[in-house]
């Protein structure tokens, strides 16, 4: 269970929406690329239609700031069985990093599991309790320079670890303004400023990780209720 999840849901039925060309994906797709169950129609580089209009919101507040870069989308809407690959993968790779094997009940499995647990989503099949991901309201993004590059933000997407929190760098900004965590810093606010201007919550342990209408934005910003639940896993539902 997240703090979020006891908020209700007051679904809106919005399909989802393909991701407009306007802004950047990250490809081939992570997940996909390792196997993970995504179907033979099914993208995962689809949203909500109020989520697509505000990433084009952010894009445009982006780019009045720095001309030529763009919002770089890493992943978007995921399926249950998807989140459930996913988590079961970083665990795996959690065990593998430290030493472990993630079948054999111990002390230190137990403290990989909690350390992927701050950043996964748990795969619940309760539409009570949807992973933010499988509503189409949450999107994983970073930045892009002009030439369609991801930036470097002091940190990879997903990665296990403090390094991940958004304010991570700030200590050693503040020490030090012309150092690499400095601009690492200055180009995490500047992503979670214009996103935070288009209407989006950000998880606090993920610096790429914002929500529009799931329950996790309702918890951080104070809405009474969520407006998105999960969608349907069957793709040929899914189109708007």
């Amino acid at each position: 269970m997240r703090p979020w999840n006891s908020i209700p849901i007051a679904e809106v039925d919005e399909p989802l929406q393909e991701i407009p060309t306007a802004l950047l994906r990250l490809e081939p797709h992570p997940y996909a690329a390792l196997g993970a169950p995504y179907g033979p129609a099914a993208s995962p580089f689809r949203l909500r239609q109020g989520v697509v209009s505000r990433l084009l919101q952010a894009q445009q507040a982006l780019q009045k700031q720095q001309p030529g870069w763009s919002l770089a989308i890493f992943d978007a809407w995921r399926p249950v069985a998807v989140q459930r690959f996913m988590v079961r993968h970083s665990l795996v790779t959690e065990c593998g990093r430290i030493g472990i094997n993630p079948d054999h009940p111990s002390p230190e499995r137990d403290r990989a599991e909690a350390a992927v647990g701050r950043f996964w989503a748990p795969p619940s099949d309760d539409p009570a309790t949807p992973p933010p991901h499988s509503t189409g309201a949450a999107v994983d993004l970073t930045l892009a320079d002009a030439g369609g590059q991801a930036l470097a933000m002091g940190g990879e997407i997903d990665a296990i670890g403090r390094v991940s929190e958004p304010l991570f760098h700030q200590a050693a900004a503040l020490a030090d303004s012309c150092s690499p965590a400095a601009t690492w810093h200055q180009r995490r606010q500047l992503l979670a400023r214009v996103m935070a201007g288009a209407g989006f919550e950000q998880h606090p342990n993920e610096w790429w990780h914002f929500s529009w209408g799931d329950q996790l934005w309702a918890w951080r910003s104070g809405a009474r209720e969520a407006c998105y639940g999960r969608v349907g896993d069957s793709a040929s539902s899914l189109l708007s």
